[in-house]
């Protein structure tokens, strides 16, 4: 059988497409008795509201938008987006709303489809992630129209409000415990160099080894892959003056780096101290149990999820909403820097 349609509920109800309607939409027009028949009937048919229709009658359609330009398959091992989906997905559930998510190659593709699925009213709003420098999604978001909530800032995101962590202030959180550890070489294995947090993470490291006194500070871009990670741990440990600290924008680079460490027997924490940017189960089930920057990722996606759907309600609620900084759990992996012998 086809999707049941208002007639199909008339003819089971003995009534006019008129009185359906009435009924169906909570509107007067017909007597209680009437529209608790008329009820029961489309409830037995399983009927449901079409997406289109709703949507010219101004209603919403139960959906929120979230589109990454990322590999695929550096997602599917990537802790934090595990916990960030499952959030969001848990707060919009409380509201019958799904998460739309779509994984794309590049930020041409990501725009397309904000415009596709904004032109066919497929979602309510947006959620954008992964803030770039000079972001050309800015522009073409606030032109469409849609409600959308960006997780990362702060500023550089025009209109649009936002939810988001000082990565700065996480990042010399760790430079400092790093230094008074003793360690002047640091490296850092950022993420991709175009997006916003990885920008302010390079800049504190460089700004914290002029006040630190540190002999070397590095940032090398990844793409936040195990491989990646492990393959830029491989150069910098073979350097003659290797780095006593590296510190891995992912929990899945640090366990990568970790093992590359351990096949060429530098021991950590004895010869290198290993910090994570994300402090996920990987962090504290590999040995030694890793130092992270600890915060509740799948709190931080409820909290974007409230913040859209509040937007959704009362566009005049739109407003930044800063978060906790992560904070800095000492584990294993750290240790003071000795001189070498």
């Amino acid at each position: 059988m086809g999707r049941p349609t208002i007639d199909d509920i008339a003819r089971a109800a003995g009534v006019s497409k008129g009185a359906v309607s009435f009924a169906l939409n909570g509107r007067p027009g017909v007597s209680e008795q009437t529209r608790r028949r008329i009820l029961q009937v489309a409830e037995e048919m399983n009927w449901r509201p079409h997406s289109a229709a709703r949507v010219l009658g101004g209603a919403r359609v139960g959906a929120a938008g979230l589109v990454l330009a990322r590999p695929a398959r550096t997602i599917g091992v990537e802790p934090f987006f595990a916990q960030l989906l499952s959030g969001l997905q848990a707060e919009f559930s409380r509201c019958a709303t799904a998460l739309q998510l779509l994984v794309v190659e590049d930020t041409a593709a990501e725009i397309e489809v904000y415009r596709r699925w904004a032109s066919e009213h497929r979602v309510d709003g947006f959620v954008l992630v992964d803030l770039q420098v000079r972001d050309p999604r800015i522009a073409v978001l606030e032109e469409l129209g849609m409600p959308t909530v960006v997780l990362g800032g702060p500023g550089r995101h025009g209109s649009l409000p936002s939810v988001w962590a000082d990565d700065r202030e996480a990042m010399l959180s760790i430079v400092e415990y790093l230094a008074a550890l003793g360690h002047r070489r640091i490296a850092h294995l950022a993420g991709l160099p175009a997006f916003q947090h990885t920008q302010r993470r390079i800049r504190a490291l460089r700004d914290a080894a002029r006040r630190l006194g540190l002999s070397e500070a590095v940032s090398v871009p990844t793409d936040f892959s195990d491989a990646e990670g492990a393959s830029a741990t491989r150069a910098l440990l073979a350097r003659r003056e290797r780095p006593t600290a590296i510190v891995y924008d992912s929990d899945v680079m640090a366990v990568a780096g970790l093992g590359v460490a351990t096949e060429m027997g530098v021991r950590v924490p004895r010869d290198l101290s290993v910090v994570s940017f994300d402090d996920s189960v990987l962090a504290r089930i590999v040995h030694p149990p890793l130092t992270a920057l600890s915060r509740d990722t799948f709190a931080l996606g409820e909290q974007v999820a409230r913040a859209l759907l509040g937007l959704l309600d009362d566009p005049a609620s739109a407003a930044d909403l800063k978060t906790p900084t992560p904070r800095l759990t000492v584990r294993e992996s750290t240790g003071s820097a000795f001189p070498r012998t």
